[in-house]
């Protein structure tokens, strides 16, 4: 069995008890300690962390066609022990997902994530005119211990309609990921384009993703923005 925690806001602690497995950014471990010895190890995953090796090579291809390639690492644990994992100074955010819960997120910004987690790629159909691409890394809650650990450049915040039912715009280039309560739950995208853009006087707040109160959804956003976009304007 796994436990995720922060420490410091900066550090992932992963606490195993017993025999289990985790997936995790490729090079993000930075210490570890277990009794009688090191009782982990580590293995760079060439395709994905699929058992079936068909499905693994589709994903994996999938992930490199749509930009959304991780190089992931499995840790393997043979017993007890406590190890820590970061990401350039990057702050943490821990998330345990029901059973059929699905995160939508950038692959840049995924951690770590257990085994009970079910890894994808799909096409949202949004973003065109953002960093933030056609498609999306997904993670799926499918057993008890389905932990997942999310990367922010700075301390994020956390927005949810889920009881107010309000209307909730988000800067793509800020989003780090979204959970619905039902499905994927995915924004419409919303743009406010004028003539002004064509003389350089946008305000820089031209699109937006945006979920209605009728879209039941928590969306966690960076304090800081992807650099890309289109610049339209004529100098």
């Amino acid at each position: 069995m796994l436990t995720f925690e922060t420490i410091n806001e900066l550090t992932l602690k992963i606490t195993c008890s017993g025999n289990d497995v985790l997936y995790t950014k490729a090079g993000s471990f930075i210490a570890g300690e277990s009794m009688g010895g090191k009782n982990y190890s580590f293995e760079k995953l060439l395709l994905g962390p699929q058992n079936n090796f068909a499905q693994a090579a589709l994903g994996s291809l999938l992930r490199r066609v749509t930009g959304e390639n991780l190089p992931l690492m499995k840790v393997t644990f043979n017993g007890n022990s406590v190890t820590y994992y970061a990401n350039n100074s990057q702050h943490i955010v821990v998330y345990q997902l029901a059973v059929g819960e699905v995160v939508s997120v950038e692959s840049e910004n995924i951690l770590a994530f257990t085994d009970d987690c079910k890894y994808d790629v799909r096409f949202i159909g949004c973003g065109v005119i953002s960093q933030k691409g056609l498609a999306t890394s997904t993670l799926t809650g499918t057993g008890r211990d389905a932990y997942v650990a999310i990367l922010s450049d700075g301390n994020p915040i956390v927005l949810s309609n889920i009881q107010s039912r309000s209307t909730i715009s988000v800067d793509p280039d800020a989003v780090i990921c979204w959970m619905g309560q039902s499905g994927y739950c995915d924004p419409q995208i919303r743009t406010d384009l004028s003539w002004k853009n064509l003389i350089g006087q946008a305000s820089g707040e031209s699109y937006a993703f945006e979920w209605s109160g009728s879209q039941p959804v928590s969306v966690i956003v960076q304090p800081s923005e992807r650099n890309g976009g289109i610049r339209v304007g004529i100098d």
